[in-house]
């Protein structure tokens, strides 16, 4: 079974925690220690960005990050070597999150089975049309057992949703505001409202809420209206900053991934 598919099916009664960095940042060579610290302090997915010169959807956070990440020589190429180093250690499921254009560059076939060659369970390509994932990438990522991870936002109509969910397998990724990502203090009333509309359609998918996560405000909100969280631009800042007391020699023998998570675990207990 594609691991995704195991995640939810084993987790019926937790609430998930899914991070995501991007691949190269802070470091280019950082990869295999953020997952399998990651993996070791309990987080049960583990989204890993592609970096894109154009991140529309992405705010400044992880703009700077991918920046960076190009500018250390973070490649699609690259990513998936050190992926595939590191595919026998890692059992929890990883996403690859990334814009079209790299992949398309990359080719869509070489792309499914590069996943599969590195231990990748499935992916989230923010700006791929739902037409050209029906005709062109659907076909091939489900010979691959590849499972492809849709957005919906507050301004998706109910029948777009519907579609959605009678044409993916996994999760459907719930985007909590239509709006770039990055971090809030609390989810106002017609997020909740939005949080309840989706709840009362009763998807066949189960369904991650990410965007704006950064505290016990919003992860409760989230993990009370979904199968669990995902945490993105909180978790980038917290590696970033410990990456550059690592560089300080601050830390001592504690890794930049190692300290992230404590101060992540910590906001999200606040």
């Amino acid at each position: 079974m594609n691991k995704i598919n195991s995640l939810f099916a084993n987790s019926k009664d937790k609430k998930l925690l899914s991070l995501y960095f991007c691949a190269g940042c802070p470091t280019l060579e950082g990869t295999a220690d953020v997952i399998l610290t990651m993996q070791r302090r309990g987080i049960a997915m583990i989204e890993v960005g592609i970096p894109f010169s154009d991140p529309l959807a992405d705010g400044p956070v992880i703009q700077s990050a991918a920046t960076l990440a190009l500018k250390n020589g973070m490649s699609l190429k690259l990513l998936f070597e050190q992926l595939e180093a590191i595919k026998d250690k890692v059992e929890i499921p990883l996403v690859l999150m990334g814009y079209l254009n790299p992949i398309l560059h990359y080719g869509i076939e070489q792309f499914c089975q590069s996943c599969v060659a590195a231990g990748v369970s499935g992916a989230i390509i923010p700006d791929l049309p739902f037409d050209d994932y029906l005709n062109i990438v659907k076909p091939v990522a489900d010979k691959y057992d590849l499972r492809i991870i849709m957005l919906i936002t507050p301004e998706t109509s109910e029948e777009r949703i519907r579609f959605i969910d009678d044409h993916t397998d996994g999760f459907i990724y719930m985007v909590s505001s239509a709006s770039i990502t990055g971090t809030q203090k609390s989810f106002d009333e017609q997020k909740q409202d939005y949080f309840r509309r989706i709840n009362a359609m009763n998807l066949r998918n189960p369904r991650m809420i990410g965007f704006g996560i950064s505290n016990a405000q919003t992860l409760k909100a989230a993990q009370d209206n979904a199968a669990g969280a995902i945490i993105g631009s909180k978790f980038v800042t917290l590696l970033n900053e410990a990456q550059a007391a690592v560089d300080d020699h601050a830390l001592g023998h504690k890794t930049a991934a190692d300290a992230a998570l404590d101060h992540l675990f910590e906001a999200l207990s606040e």
